[in-house]
């Protein structure tokens, strides 16, 4: 399934940035890259992001900070983040972090293979929510169309999930039997 949906990578050291954007070219999604809290919250907001990797300590705008405001917008909740630390990770991180619906918390330096592995199953896994979501949209309004008209006509029979039986119609002996 092709997307336009990027990986956002923001760390405040461009090292960092580099390195990451190293270890999850072989995968080849579309990559970008933000190196505060303040440019990474714009371009989550401008729409197609589809994971974010983000560090926890910067300066300004910290990780958790742009976690509490992705999640409290409506087109930005369901975006999947790994939060990066490179100080360690103490219970009140980690209470925080998933407590904000984090997917995971990594420590630096990162396991590409590890990281790749992560990446992969969670943007697709996100890839795959939004196809379904908007196949539901789609299918909700074709329910729809038929019920806004004055008058409908009879609504053609749903096949059997078993391909082997035939549709089932209501024939006019049937309904006169009643």
């Amino acid at each position: 399934m092709p997307s336009d949906a990027k990986i956002l990578i923001v760390d405040d050291h461009e090292d960092t940035l580099y390195a990451l954007e190293s270890a999850l070219a072989p995968l080849g999604y579309r990559l970008a890259r933000a190196t505060s809290g303040d440019e990474a919250l714009k371009q989550v907001l401008r729409g197609q992001v589809g994971l974010l990797l983000l560090d926890v300590r910067m300066p300004g705008v910290s990780g958790l900070d742009v976690v509490r405001y992705m999640r409290r917008v409506e087109q930005t909740q369901r975006i999947p983040v790994i939060l990066l630390t490179g100080f360690g990770v103490d219970q009140e991180l980690v209470s925080a972090a998933f407590g904000l619906g984090v997917a995971d918390l990594v420590m630096k330096p990162i396991d590409p293979w590890a990281l790749r592995t992560k990446v992969r199953y969670l943007y697709d896994a996100h890839e795959r929510h939004r196809a379904l979501e908007q196949e539901v949209r789609t299918l909700r309004a074709l329910v729809k169309e038929p019920a806004e008209t004055e008058d409908p006509g009879p609504r053609p029979a749903l096949p059997h999930p078993d391909a082997r039986v035939p549709p089932q119609r209501d024939s006019p002996a049937a309904t006169n039997r009643t």
